[in-house]
């Protein structure tokens, strides 16, 4: 595996610069016995300090009080709630407690290791160091040791910069899905209960061997009975769901009693939050969901005519459930494999246009988007059309946010900073007027290094008994593109502006396509080509067919 050099990142990142206190010193007079100085009044200050300190605690804690006291009304309300996700929970919450309290032991020790070698060193103790477990680094350590819920919240707070403080984002990235595949006795008695028949009527073989193993499902390969067709079939893992659900009840739990605990925590909308988490990560282990995703997506195809040029997997209903997914297994090769590519299509470029107005055209004409078009995710099919495959990650657009990314886009491919700075005030809701010229020259200071972002080609041999398969591609830093989102949420957030969670969503994609567009077809600009329509004005033709 050989990797080309990687080329320098220019970016100019936000520096807050915080205005330094000085304090007033006494003056200093002989002093008595020794000679030695003192400060005139040292003693009388010293106490008033004290009493001040005193007094601010007693204030507080007579505010708190009062808080609590005017809140008393909603008490009744949270109880029946806390009630309720308890019901809801059942005996699986007693069990992941005791995990949780075992992962925080393990996570802990490893905080108290490291606090002791640097508490005496002469460079002082770290900031993060300071804020203990809460810090980003041992969070992130506790949610790995916490397992399936927990690393894909992980993943979540890494894809919402919009969300989250910038340095939480930043650690996440680290957060891995890997996980071992559970062993295929059990798969198959996953199999057995959900399709309630005999496995054999309803497969003519399944690979024992998996294809992929993540934190919640694992996919093997089969051959169905009746139609001989190749499929593949994604299977829950036993026990996740039990486990997600008492994770994410706690999680809203703590939320829902820190709100009532501190009225003030409403402004940063946390359980909204943590509501929004937790369906985003139910829908991903209901498979039914998933199955309507794909189907709605080939009926967008269809209707707006690009059933010839694209494709989704067709669900086999009859041999899928909530917790088994059975669809249509396609061949293809993902669109970072150029060599592959050129040997199924005469020109790459026009694949991707392809990729493009599906997608885009998906934004408006289909109930969701598809949210995850990595290399994994979109295929050229050994057919020539474009495979969009797992659609466990979709998302809506409203039509505000649409028609302002539309701007934001046109004004991106012009490079014009001032109608950028103008869309994404629209798009942020800003309850107060904003400098856009200020603005405008804080985005171009962003956006200029988007061309800088490093693009890594590698190229893989492929070794088999009577061939060498060598295929590049290009590997996406994810590091990268997350910092750049960060930019722009800082400074967005410097002008009052919180945009809605979809925004970062739309902008990863079209980071994805930018790092296809650099390898497929690399002197194209994909948001000014004529063949790639992104305004709705473009697709309302369609439309209404598939209305």
């Amino acid at each position: 595996m050989a990797a080309a050099a990687r080329g320098a990142t220019a970016r100019s990142p936000l520096v807050l610069h915080h205005p330094a206190h000085h304090r007033r010193l006494l003056p200093l007079v002989p002093g008595g016995r020794g000679g030695s100085p003192r400060r005139i009044g040292a003693g009388r200050e010293r106490g008033r300090r004290v009493g001040v300190r005193i007094f601010a605690r007693y204030t507080q804690a007579q505010d708190f009080s009062t808080r609590l006291q005017d809140r008393a009304g909603e008490l009744p309300k949270l109880v029946e709630d806390l009630l309720q996700t308890s019901i809801s929970t059942g005996p699986r919450g007693a069990f992941r407690m005791a995990q949780g309290i075992q992962a925080v032991l393990g996570v802990g020790g490893e905080w108290l290791n490291d606090f002791s070698k640097t508490a005496n060193t002469s460079t002082g103790i770290p900031a993060q160091m300071r804020l203990g477990l809460l810090s980003p680094l041992y969070l992130r350590r506790l949610f790995e040791r916490m397992g399936a819920t927990y690393i894909k919240l992980g993943q979540f707070i890494a894809s919402a910069p919009t969300l989250f403080p910038a340095e939480y984002v930043e650690e996440f990235q680290n957060c891995f899905d890997r996980a071992p595949a559970v062993p295929y006795n059990e798969i198959e008695s996953i199999l057995r209960e959900e399709l309630q028949q005999p496995l054999d009527s309803v497969y003519e073989y399944i690979d024992p061997v998996p294809i992929a193993s993540a934190s919640i499902a694992q996919v093997h390969g089969a051959r169905l009975k009746s139609s001989q067709k190749d499929v593949v079939i994604k299977i829950l893992k036993p026990g996740i769901e039990d486990t997600l659900v008492a994770d994410l009840n706690f999680i809203y739990v703590v939320a829902r009693v820190l709100e009532f605990l501190n009225p003030e925590l409403q402004r940063t909308s946390l359980v909204a939050i943590v509501k929004d988490i937790k369906e985003s990560m139910l829908e991903e282990v209901d498979f039914r969901k998933e199955a309507t995703n794909i189907e709605a997506f080939q009926r967008y195809i269809e209707a707006m005519g690009f059933d010839r040029q694209a494709k989704a997997p067709f669900v086999y209903r009859h041999c899928s459930t909530k917790r088994v997914l059975t669809m249509e297994r396609l061949y293809g090769v993902p669109l970072t494999d150029l060599d592959s590519i050129r040997s199924l299509v005469p020109d790459p470029e026009l694949t991707l246009v392809t990729a493009l107005n599906v997608w885009f055209g998906s934004l408006i004409s289909c109930e969701s988007f598809h949210a995850d078009v990595h290399a994994g995710n979109l295929w050229l099919l050994r057919d020539g059309r474009v495979g969009f495959l797992d659609f466990g990650i979709v998302s809506r657009i409203s039509p505000r946010t649409w028609a302002a990314m539309e701007v934001f886009l046109a004004s991106f491919a012009t490079e014009d900073y001032d109608a950028m700075a103008s869309a994404l005030s629209e798009m942020g809701a800003t309850g107060k007027d904003i400098n856009v010229n200020e603005f405008a020259k804080d985005l171009e200071k962003i956006f200029s290094s988007i061309q800088d972002l490093d693009t890594e080609v590698i190229v893989a041999t492929a070794r088999t008994p009577d061939a060498t398969a060598v295929s590049a591609n290009v590997v996406v830093d994810e590091r990268q593109m997350n910092a750049l989102f960060l930019d722009l949420v800082r400074v967005s957030e410097s002008y009052g502006l919180k945009f809605p969670r979809e925004f970062a969503l739309l902008m990863k994609q079209l980071l994805y396509f930018d790092r296809y567009t650099r390898l497929l077809a690399p002197s194209m600009n994909m948001l000014r080509d004529e063949r790639v329509n992104i305004s709705s004005r473009q697709q309302a033709r369609r439309v209404d067919h598939f209305q």
